[in-house]
């Protein structure tokens, strides 16, 4: 079998080391060793033993320092060189699309119809209810259906009033008031219909079983998750016609914005790094993500989309994406160098796992589990086959995979 690339260099690496310490000029190999010590701390051989060992970690701890001195100032130089990148803020108006060409912001849109909000804001009138409502539950009443899907302690952390706390009155009367204002100008609102529902129809709907809900509540200044879940069983059909339509448009703005971006870049689009932003609960199955890796080079999804993972919406998603994407495509680079005899770890330091996780594994024998970065790594993989049809947001009902 011919040796291929990684070989070579490996079998090369390795002669030249032992060139390096067998031939070293008039010392033996314990000599060079010593003389090499002395050159890393700046204290003579003779003298290294007597060097404290803080000071002699410093010395060590400095080579890091140094190295990411410098890989900063790669990463900076890089960003500067990446072309053509697609950022993408994943927020409430369904995206705000960055083109950007070598650190320069080009043209900035937010291509999804505002249907896409209002959609989504009355559909999240169950999860407004239950935000105010929540912590006056009574976390020893859950429900038989509940309890495959609901953890204990969760509800408890959650529950933290109790059933007897009927704080929530105030804060849910002014919700309503804010419901019921919407309702009675919903049919100014202007909103879309089609042969798979009236969007007006299904917004009108959840605001008045909503009213209905939290009157009754009120009354009996009782909350609790027998009537909620009755509640949000009987609005889920109008929800999902909410879904309906905010996807829909979304698509539709989405795919309009490509389609010109892709005309306008011609073979540069080939290329295309695209980078999407989003908060947990949106990362693994992110609207924009799953549109846009139909518009991409196909051989340069599973390496040139990149859902970045934030804790918050950052002040500049560009700068961030840009940082980040350097720092990814540097190491791409530095991966298959710097690591060339070992293909696994490579891959690690151009993926996601940590460096250090293949030993921490090993070391922890056969019952160390790798659930969370096998689980994240999974998802990863799915979205860049374009097996996700699902579409997600904080808004969840647990009969569904499906988030709006």
């Amino acid at each position: 079998m011919s040796p291929n690339r990684r070989s070579v260099l490996s079998g090369a690496a390795a002669v030249g080391a032992a060139t390096a310490l067998t031939g070293f000029t008039g010392h033996s190999t314990s000599a060079y060793a010593a003389t090499a010590t002395a050159t890393a701390t700046g204290v003579p051989a003779t003298a290294a033993g007597s060097v404290a060992e803080s000071q002699a970690r410093n010395n060590m701890l400095a080579v890091d320092t140094s190295m990411q001195n410098n890989y900063d100032t790669l990463r900076a130089q890089v960003i500067n060189q990446l072309n053509p990148v697609i950022v993408v803020d994943n927020d409430g108006t369904g995206g705000t699309y960055y083109l950007v060409s070598k650190g320069t912001v080009l043209e900035t849109v937010q291509p999804v119809d505002p249907v896409f909000a209002l959609a989504k804001s009355i559909a999240h009138t169950p999860l407004g209810i239950f935000s105010i409502c929540a912590p006056s539950l009574d976390p020893t009443n859950i429900l038989t259906s509940q309890a495959q899907y609901i953890d204990p302690h969760d509800l408890q952390m959650v529950a933290f009033n109790g059933p007897g706390n009927t704080s929530w009155i105030s804060n849910l009367q002014a919700f309503s008031a804010t419901l019921d204002t919407a309702r009675q100008t919903l049919a100014s609102a202007n909103l879309p219909a089609d042969a798979n529902g009236s969007l007006y129809d299904s917004c009108r709907y959840i605001l008045d079983k909503a009213h209905a809900y939290i009157a009754t509540a009120i009354a009996n200044r009782e909350f609790d998750m027998q009537s909620f879940e009755s509640f949000t069983a009987d609005v889920y059909p109008s929800v999902r016609t909410n879904m309906y339509w905010a996807s829909r448009v979304q698509i539709d703005g989405v795919s309009a914005l490509m389609t010109r971006w892709r005309n306008q870049l011609g073979s540069a689009w080939s290329g295309l790094y695209v980078v999407v932003l989003s908060i947990w609960t949106t990362y693994v199955q992110n609207q924009n993500s799953i549109i846009l890796q139909n518009f991409m080079d196909q051989s340069q999804v599973a390496t040139h989309l990149i859902n970045l993972m934030t804790a918050e919406t950052p002040t500049d998603p560009v700068h961030v994406s840009l940082d980040n994407l350097a720092r990814i495509v540097q190491d791409n680079i530095a991966a298959e160098m710097v690591f060339v005899s070992d293909q696994p770890t490579a891959d690690a330091l151009k993926g996601q796992p940590d460096l250090l996780s293949t030993e921490i594994l090993q070391l922890l024998g056969s019952g160390a589990t790798t659930a969370g970065t096998a689980g994240t790594a999974k998802a990863a993989a799915a979205i860049t086959k374009g097996q996700l049809t699902q579409i997600a947001c904080p808004f969840h009902n647990r009969a569904s995979t499906l988030k709006v």
